[in-house]
């Protein structure tokens, strides 16, 4: 028969077992489904993910509301979300993956195209107006906060008047093609730091580089 304290030492903890929810991220990348946006400057959130993968070995799973795939760096867990909503329903599907993994807002971080940053400036904040984005207009309606993170890649502005919706929705010029691999690894750099040295110190180190 074990004793009092036996049965104090016998017992499981919980949450011992389960991970710290400060410990998982959320990370959209913002973009349109499909193979005929593949490679258009809006779709830059779905190719830094991409990127991520590939270089972490792992796949996305189609899910509800948009492909996952998920890897583990330095104890913390980045769940990695590219909506299948078209990117002027992104909210949605952001809504539920924070509500279904249990993650807290401020360990959400959405990856957008910016036409008022030069192509491939990196700037990570913390909270902002949609500047006209409609992926970040619906996260922020659906989320009722302009305060999460937003982590924007500059796409330039480089159309004439009345040609912006055809500039997004282009293919990358061969110079910017040519630019894009080291861009892409200082954009999964950024990522990683966002979820191990926090988002004060990633903006000290990314913002502008």
């Amino acid at each position: 028969m074990l004793s009092f304290f036996g049965k104090i030492l016998s017992k499981k903890k919980p949450q011992e077992e389960e991970q710290d929810p400060m410990k998982k991220f959320l990370i959209v990348g913002l973009g349109n489904p499909g193979p005929k946006y593949e490679n258009t400057r809006h779709n830059i959130g779905f190719k830094i993910l991409d990127y991520i993968a590939e270089k972490e070995e792992v796949s996305f799973s189609t899910e509800k509301l948009g492909d996952i795939a998920t890897f583990k760096f330095k104890g913390r867990t980045f769940i990695m979300l590219k909506p299948s909503t078209y990117m002027n329903l992104s909210g949605k599907a952001v809504n539920y993956w924070l509500q279904k993994e249990k993650i807290e807002l401020q360990n959400l971080l959405v990856i957008t195209d910016d036409l008022n940053l030069a192509f491939g400036t990196i700037r990570l904040k913390t909270k902002g107006s949609d500047g006209g984005h409609n992926g970040l207009k619906d996260i922020q309606n659906t989320l009722n906060t302009t305060k999460y993170n937003r982590f924007r890649f500059g796409i330039s502005d480089e159309f004439s008047k009345g040609q912006q919706v055809d500039y997004v929705l282009g293919e990358w010029g061969e110079e910017e093609r040519k630019e894009l691999p080291e861009r892409l690894q200082k954009s999964a750099e950024l990522v990683k730091s966002f979820g191990t040295a926090g988002v004060s110190n990633t903006m000290n180190s990314f913002n502008g580089k």
